[in-house]
């Protein structure tokens, strides 16, 4: 089934209605505001599209009859790979593997404000809405705002027991990510005492899932392990105005550009502070005896003794102990 709607619901919700005032006038003059409480029915329209795969659109049964679209990017690209006959394994909201990747990000790049307005125009035109085409014609539209956004990479690991390890090692070396000063390695943004939001690094574990969150504002940087087989780095737009432009759908490529760089920022401290410390393998090879290229043999190092631990860590008194 595409291009088809599979199931409607109704639920009530909470929404801001208009209602009339009287001005003190001598004429009966009102003036109207949005700004009482209200529980009317909202109408959920879950779709089956061609392009989008599995949507819904959200409309509310009082004046203006605002409506919300929620829609998923990799559906969206799953759909256009499989129009294009290339094969690739889905990973949930993501790919482990494709025919293509070349292909695969050049069709994910092009994604933008187009593809949603189109959605938009052609279920406007099939669903019965209170808005008519020719009501809509005359210039009562729908304009279409960002109210929350998610801008992931997923990175697949090829032992996924030694990802998982990666992981947690990454979580511990850096619990101070939240913090002001190193906040500002990942956002491009100056942090100053008048800078809203709570800087801190949170740490959840369902079950045995541990997850790593960073904030800024209202933008919320997540990271995962998400299936066993890939690290997911995920940044979520709540506020728009945070980074200095408002709402409107156009200012999605902005957007996207710079979650792609708080992603990789994020990724790049994690990588330099994870070059600071010893590989098991170089650990290995300090403890354990070993034989030179011609020949002699040469004494492991005992994990724990000062000198070793001194030599490790690189303080001062390495080149001394290499002395003696």
């Amino acid at each position: 089934m595409r291009n088809a709607v599979v199931f409607i619901g109704i639920a009530q919700e909470k929404a801001y209605a208009f209602t009339a005032h009287r001005l003190p006038t001598k004429r009966a003059t009102f003036e109207f505001r949005r700004n009482k409480s209200v529980l009317p029915n909202y109408y959920y329209f879950y779709l089956d599209d061609a392009d989008w795969g599995e949507s819904f659109i959200k409309v509310c049964s009082y004046a203006p009859w605002g409506l919300k679209l929620y829609l998923n990017g990799h559906e969206w690209l799953k759909r256009q790979l499989t129009k294009e006959g290339i094969s690739f394994q889905s990973l949930d909201n993501g790919f482990l593997s494709c025919q293509n990747p070349q292909r695969l990000q050049e069709l994910a790049d092009t994604l933008g404000p187009q593809q949603i307005q189109s959605f938009l125009a052609k279920w406007l035109s099939r669903l019965p809405m209170a808005l008519s085409t020719q009501d809509r014609a005359a210039g009562y539209d729908y304009r279409l705002s960002i109210w929350q956004m998610e801008f992931s990479l997923t990175q697949i690991v090829d032992r996924p027991l030694s990802g998982r390890q990666f992981f947690e090692e990454v979580i511990r070396d850096n619990l101070d990510l939240g913090r002001p000063d190193r906040v500002q390695l990942i956002f491009p943004r100056k942090i100053n005492r008048s800078t809203p939001g709570s800087f801190r690094t949170r740490v959840l574990r369902e079950g045995v899932h541990p997850s790593l969150h960073i904030s800024y504002k209202h933008f919320d940087l997540k990271q995962y392990f998400k299936e066993g087989r890939g690290l997911r780095t995920e940044g979520t737009y709540h506020d728009p105005s945070d980074f200095g432009v408002n709402k409107r759908i156009e200012n999605m490529p902005y957007l996207k550009n710079l979650g792609r760089q708080i992603n990789r920022r994020l990724l790049e401290v994690e990588r330099v502070s994870q070059n600071c410390g010893l590989s098991a393998e170089s650990i290995q090879r300090v403890v354990q005896p070993t034989v030179t290229q011609d020949g002699q043999r040469a004494p492991g190092l005992r994990f724990g003794d000062p000198r070793v631990m001194a030599l490790m860590l690189g303080t001062p008194q390495e080149t001394e102990y290499c002395v003696r």
